[in-house]
């Protein structure tokens, strides 16, 4: 490969190490990196997810952020905490003002509330190379929050990601030039590798690809056969070869759909669900109308039980642009009748309005008021906007299958 013919920047991938446990552990007045601190989504059901665990709990006892709570060990030195969402936010931003002290606003790239990629490119006069640059966020976000960052260098944002995720995350700095990837990454088996998921590795596993070298050294022109575009970019990424812009703005400014989903406390039955159906729609079109914009394709998804199948995923487009609640609810309701197996008890839940239209002269039905049903739906808007998002609410979201009132209550699916 020949890498004179790709961009090189000096690009930082900066992850916080357990990111929430680390803020809970530092507001109990703990050690974040010592102690034994866990997490939980919801500590009042033994179901729930633990989000984050300390390094020290995960090095002891193995638990991961797919654990669960009642697989938390029986031990009185583990301390128990709920989510605060809002905190962890806040301490997100605060560090991303402290990394904005070391790099302009265009160079720093959000990547999650944890994870944040920087470029470096010219700051040589200023705090030395881009290993010693590293080295001075790494030391200022442990002096001014306490906790440890892993930060992984590279010549681009997928070898920096990737160095830090492999080798990093096990020394606090590592980097990774275009002419280490043979040495550093290629080892790897591919389930290591960030971007690529469960079914790509079932895939290629069938194909006898295990390592990324592996890939890398595969022939590209069937790759690309066998999984379009997708085969291509593994292919070069696996050259560590990675042409994502490092500079701009990185913020999505192009709405392409406005979905709403909830993975629910509890199984549904088929009569309940369709009481959450309704919330999810609601909450959709309020967002399509916020934006001032009408959808053709709504987008219902539902997913079952582990114990009883998969689900399905349908969608459906319609005459007219649309961000009428009951007119989106409606053709979900009726794409839940036909694809329903009819018996299946359900825990997942979205629904989704696309291919979406700039809002214009509302088109006048004969037998139906369309412009009144529309203008119901904006003022149902400006008294949640002004009084909260449960001032006014349908009968239904009052009933024990309602989902938006403890929806409410939460940053992120999880209580604020």
């Amino acid at each position: 490969m020949d890498y004179s013919l790709y961009p090189r920047n000096d690009v930082l991938c900066i992850d916080m190490r357990s990111f929430y446990a680390s803020v809970e552990a530092i507001k109990l007045g703990l050690d974040p990196m010592e102690d034994l601190l866990a997490v939980v989504g919801d500590p009042s059901r033994s179901g729930s997810i633990v989000l984050a665990a300390s390094p020290a709990l995960k090095k002891k006892y193995g638990i991961s952020n797919v654990s669960r709570f009642f697989e938390l060990p029986d031990d009185p030195n583990i301390h128990i905490v709920p989510a605060h969402m809002a905190d962890y936010l806040q301490v997100s931003m605060e560090i991303t003002k402290l990394i904005n002290q070391y790099a302009p606003k265009e160079a720093i790239h959000q990547y999650s509330v944890d994870e944040v990629w920087v470029t470096v490119n010219g700051l040589e006069k200023l705090f030395g190379n881009r290993f010693e640059v590293a080295q001075k966020i790494k030391e200022d976000i442990l002096y001014h929050f306490g906790m440890t960052a892993s930060i992984g260098i590279g010549d681009n944002k997928f070898l920096a990601k990737v160095v830090m995720d492999l080798h990093a995350k096990k020394i606090g700095i590592a980097e990774c030039r275009y002419e280490d990837v043979k040495e550093k990454l290629w080892p790897f088996p591919i389930e290591k590798i960030w971007g690529i998921g469960s079914r790509m590795k079932r895939n290629l596993n069938r194909m006898g690809i295990v390592t990324l070298g592996q890939i890398a050294n595969y022939d590209v022109k069937q790759l690309k056969k066998r999984f379009g575009i997708m085969g291509e970019q593994i292919y070069f990424h696996a050259w560590g070869i990675d042409l994502s812009p490092v500079y701009g703005n990185f913020t999505k400014t192009e709405q392409k759909g406005f979905g709403h989903g909830i993975a629910l406390l509890r199984d549904y039955t088929k009569d309940e669900v369709e009481v959450c159906i309704l919330d999810l729609c609601e909450e959709a079109c309020r967002r399509a109308r916020r934006a001032n914009k009408v959808g053709k394709t709504i987008h219902l998804g539902i997913a079952y039980s582990k114990h009883t199948g998969d689900g399905f995923s349908r969608s459906k487009s319609i005459e007219l642009p649309t961000n009428v609640t009951m007119d989106v609810y409606r053709v979900c309701v009726q794409l839940f009748h036909e694809f329903y197996d009819g018996y299946s008890k359900i825990r997942h839940v979205y629904v989704t309005l696309t291919n979406l239209f700039d809002k214009g002269e509302t088109q006048l039905e004969l037998f139906e008021d369309r412009a009144k049903r529309t203008d119901i739906g904006y003022v149902m808007d400006t008294i949640r906007d002004k009084y909260g998002s449960t001032a006014i609410l349908r009968a239904s979201s009052y009933t024990e299958a309602g989902v938006t009132i403890d929806r409410s209550k939460k940053i992120g699916g999880h209580y604020a």
